[in-house]
């Protein structure tokens, strides 16, 4: 079905079209239309095009309103008014209000629109470290990023996952050859073995082989020799790395599913995956002049970018050992994403304190002619989770808080407030086990899609799963109370009647719906989720208004109002249910 065109979009279009007539040389002119308390919608778009040709804005106003058409039967505008200097006061038609929503509630899609120009992003998130344990510094690249990665498909966008996970590096000389000395150290009791079993067994080890490491300087010598042989591509120690990936991967998985995520095998392309580039992204570098020899390493400079002394701070690719630097494998991995991947946009959902380092990656490649202006890359900069107390999340004993653990006590909480709320309507144990997974997961989720990602946002499991304010429970609620209604309804059927007039706060819930598709575009194309969030509480918050305000089977107009309440009720939950989805968070059907 092709895409509905907004209220919104017809105002102002109307109003343009009024204001070219009026004015010819007003012909491109934008009426700065918007939402408003004193109406509907209110255009201020007269003001600065008055100044402009040095006329009376009011005036002007005033010729415009005379080209509207309002009020009859079918108009999509019911009334408008000059106000002040030269606004225009829109209302819409209650009629206008139901026939778009109706138009909208017949699509799949809601009425969204395929955004124009679509093409290919690729988006890195969600990168762990290999015989790492993930920790609450994980949670915001893998929610962001999934969330994007909804939202751009969504819209239409070709988008293409990476998991750039830490896989390669020394530590993994001092692993392998540990391994190969105590050879039973990831040996498994049998069976398939968990995500924490899988950990328990890495932690282990790499404690093992750190303290060895440190202690024993024969050992450190044979562990850096297996860093050597580890780059050379020796068959014996790349199976012994594979066999960390593996496990590792293992671990990795299970913890995503926990925070109900799709990773797949093919879209973990980690540090190793470009390898077989580094050398030649070097050699392009130094031919091209971007890079030069500086001390023996071969580094990229910057007019911008200056140290506490003054001096230039480079980008190291390759450092003076012959070791390439963490530049080295990014600008490959462009190369990758640019060339083989035909990507027009990379999208790194990155931790804000790596920003730098990213600005400097970027620049560097549009010098190298990796990217230009049709190929991009932007950094969905995130900031830091903070605890209550507005410090970095720290365990009391001050050390790096296991995501795992975190999720859980999530699940815990968020399960003891569905029990109390759910044994007395009669959910069975199943039902509160598993929509507690599901609120909170989704409590955690929402407390930071909620939060614009460049803020650090405070973790605080009370009033996440918290019934009241801007929780993702509370929209959840909203879509349960929703699906309650038309249980009680029976065979009694939503149905649109644009001919009824409509309460003020059934008005205020059709504009609301109205503005989805509108929203999510705006998500999709600033790249901030949390746009997204704050219309699905709104949207909540008003139907909770209507719910109070306008009894839907007992409304006292008979059955075409009961009908058209229950339409509204209709397309609120399936716009809450999409919008969260979007977001990566479930809408239980009973709460």
């Amino acid at each position: 079905m092709a895409s509905v065109t907004s209220l919104a979009a017809s105002v102002n279009q109307r109003v343009a079209d009024a204001l070219s007539a009026a004015l010819p040389e007003a012909r491109d002119v934008d009426p700065l239309l918007r939402r408003s308390d004193r109406a509907d919608f209110q255009a201020n778009g007269m003001l600065a095009l008055a100044k402009k040709l040095k006329g009376n804005p009011r005036e002007l106003a005033t010729q415009v309103v005379a080209g509207i058409p309002t009020g009859d039967s079918g108009a999509v505008i019911k009334e408008i008014e000059v106000s002040g200097p030269g606004f225009l006061n829109i209302t819409v038609a209650d009629e206008a209000i139901i026939t778009t929503l109706a138009a909208r509630a017949a699509d799949d899609r809601l009425g969204v629109p395929y955004a124009d120009g679509a093409g290919t992003t690729v988006i890195d998130y969600a990168q762990p470290n290999v015989a790492k344990e993930m920790h609450v510094g994980h949670l915001r690249s893998a929610v962001i990023g999934a969330a994007m990665v909804e939202i751009l498909e969504f819209t239409g966008e070709k988008v293409i996952r990476r998991h750039h996970i830490g896989d390669w590096g020394t530590q993994f000389g001092m692993l392998i050859q540990y391994l190969i000395e105590h050879p039973h150290e990831l040996d498994h009791k049998g069976g398939e073995v968990s995500g924490e079993e899988a950990m328990s067994n890495l932690n282990r080890l790499y404690k093992a082989s750190r303290a060895l490491f440190d202690s024993d300087e024969e050992f450190k010598e044979r562990a850096r020799r297996r860093v050597v042989d580890l780059q050379a591509g020796d068959e014996e120690t790349l199976a012994l790395w594979r066999r960390f990936v593996d496990e590792s991967k293992i671990y990795f998985y299970s913890v995503f599913n926990k925070l109900d995520m799709d990773i797949h095998d093919p879209d973990v392309v980690g540090e190793s995956g470009y390898n077989a580039m580094l050398e030649e992204t070097c050699r392009l570098l130094e031919e091209s002049g971007v890079a030069v020899r500086s001390e023996g390493a071969l580094c990229v400079f910057f007019d911008d970018v200056k140290g506490p002394d003054g001096n230039p701070v480079p980008l190291i690719v390759k450092k003076t050992n012959g070791g390439y630097g963490y530049a080295a494998t990014d600008l490959s991995a462009i190369r990758d994403r640019v060339q083989n991947l035909s990507a027009d946009t990379l999208l790194y959902v990155v931790d804000a304190r790596q920003s730098l380092h990213f600005k400097m990656v970027f620049e560097t490649a549009r010098r190298a002619g990796w990217l230009d202006d049709k190929t991009h890359a932007v950094q969905l900069a995130f900031g830091t989770v903070l605890g209550k107390d507005g410090k970095p999340f720290k365990t009391r004993e001050g050390e790096t808080v296991r995501l795992v653990d975190l999720l859980d006590e999530a699940i815990d909480r968020a399960t003891a407030v569905v029990r109390e709320k759910g044994e007395p309507i009669g959910l069975t144990e199943e039902e509160i086990t598993g929509n507690g997974a599901q609120v909170g997961i989704g409590a955690v989720k929402y407390a930071d899609l909620s939060t614009s990602a460049s803020r650090d946002y405070k973790f605080d499991l009370d009033q996440m799963v918290s019934l009241n304010g801007d929780t993702s429970v509370y929209l959840q609620y909203a879509y349960a109370r929703i699906r309650s209604i038309f249980r009680k309804a029976g065979d009694v059927a939503p149905v649109a009647h644009p001919e009824l007039p409509l309460a003020p706060a059934e008005r205020a819930l059709g504009l609301h719906l109205d503005q989805f598709g509108e929203t999510v575009a705006e998500a999709a194309a600033s790249y901030e989720p949390h746009k997204l969030a704050a219309y699905l509480y709104g949207l909540a918050s008003l139907f909770t208004t209507f719910y109070d305000q306008c009894p839907v089977l007992k409304a006292e107009g008979g059955p075409d109002q009961i009908a058209n309440r229950l339409f509204l009720c209709d397309l609120t939950a399936r716009t809450l249910h999409q919008g969260m989805a979007l977001l990566g968070i479930r809408t239980p059907e009973r709460l």
